[in-house]
């Protein structure tokens, strides 16, 4: 009997909301929504294109194969061996919430002076890095070699 009272009542379960809401509304937030979502694709679009683009030029000057630039992990990986010296300092970023901070921070400090650059170019890199990539490859900036930690 409590096994057939039970699914009478999931059978006849009606969702009811708190608010007030209106089919207009809920259209206009889920068009809302949907339009923040596309912008969010697109804008995180454009920084990998951005990244990966400064990332080919950097690679050229540093004597790395140009398209590695445009496969994740393995441009991470590519980008630490240039700046450290030891490639698998990128394992860093996957430390729960601190490890890819510590990453960042290590590959601003070290990756400024691996192109003979300094604490310009360092914060650049720590706070908006597809920038300092572009500025790497595109500029002046020539390689000079791993900056061991």
């Amino acid at each position: 009997m409590l096994t057939s009272a039970l699914a009478t009542s999931l059978l006849n379960f009606t969702y009811e909301t708190s608010g007030d809401m209106t089919a207009a509304e809920a259209t206009g937030f889920i068009a809302f929504m949907t339009a923040y979502m596309g912008f969010i694709i697109v804008l995180c679009l454009g920084s990998y294109i951005l990244s990966s683009v400064g990332l080919m030029k950097v690679f050229e000057k540093a004597g790395v194969t140009s398209w590695y630039a445009w496969i994740p992990f393995l441009n991470s990986y590519k980008i630490t061996e240039i700046a450290v010296g030891n490639g698998l300092f990128f394992l860093l970023m996957f430390i729960p919430s601190v490890g890819s901070l510590i990453w960042v921070i290590i590959l601003g400090v070290k990756l400024a002076p691996a192109f003979g650059k300094g604490a310009g170019i360092a914060v650049l890199t720590i706070f908006l890095t597809p920038v300092a990539y572009l500025v790497l490859g595109f500029g002046d900036a020539q390689y000079v070699g791993p900056q061991k930690i």
